[in-house]
């Protein structure tokens, strides 16, 4: 194992530093589209909370490698929608974060959603006998404190986006699970090669639990 990391070890940081790149880029991605998919499951406009609804039923039961390969070879591949120049490589990788983004974003919703949820009734209703209107009132109000009582299921997510992100791999994104099938076609240690990338996954993704974890004592909502 040690053998394989000395040799490998240059590939090792750029095929995880893909990884991390991805899981920030399309975590930001999901957060955002996320939270404006939840603004309208709770809109009072109805085509607001149809066109919401629909979104999440969508992407929640659409597998995220058929995303991805429509990002690829649907939108860049065949209808020429390019996002880097003409740099195949970059163009998957930012199509890839595209996907992730809209994918995850499903799931960040349903967690917000869950928040808001938990803000008491009369936090609104306060907000609206002050002269807020919907936007304001979700956010300066009912959002801050639906994002503090998700913290852990927002972490949750997290940790399934970084796990996720390997399925980029179908495209030709040079992220860790490309790597180790790369590895694997030219190495007897199959095994190894697994623990590592599995230890790999572990550093990245342990530590994210535990910062939630952290975070959602620290600002946890007292009731």
């Amino acid at each position: 194992m040690f053998d394989l990391i000395s040799r490998y070890h240059s590939e090792f940081l750029t095929a995880f530093g893909v990884t991390i790149q991805l899981t920030v880029f399309s975590a930001i991605g999901a957060l955002v589209i996320g939270t404006v998919v939840a603004g309208m499951c709770v809109s009072p406009i109805p085509v607001a909370r149809w066109v919401g609804t629909a979104y999440v039923a969508v992407f929640r039961n659409t597998p995220l490698t058929l995303i991805i390969v429509f990002t690829s070879l649907g939108l860049y591949t065949t209808l020429g929608w390019k996002l880097a120049g003409d740099s195949l490589r970059e163009n998957n990788f930012r199509w890839a974060i595209v996907g992730l983004s809209v994918y995850t974003a499903a799931f960040v919703c349903e967690s917000l959603r869950a928040g808001i949820n938990t803000v008491a009734l009369g936090q609104s209703e306060a907000g609206r006998s002050l002269g807020f209107g919907f936007a304001q009132n979700l956010r300066l109000i009912v959002l801050p404190q639906a994002f503090r009582a998700v913290i852990a299921p927002l972490g949750s997510v997290l940790i399934a986006l970084t796990k996720n992100s390997t399925v980029a791999s179908v495209i030709g994104v040079g992220e860790a699970a490309l790597l180790m099938s790369s590895m694997n076609e030219n190495e007897a240690a199959v095994l190894a090669v697994g623990a590592i990338f599995g230890l790999g996954f572990l550093v990245l993704t342990l530590p994210t639990g535990l910062l939630f974890g952290w975070l959602a004592n620290r600002f946890e909502v007292v009731r």
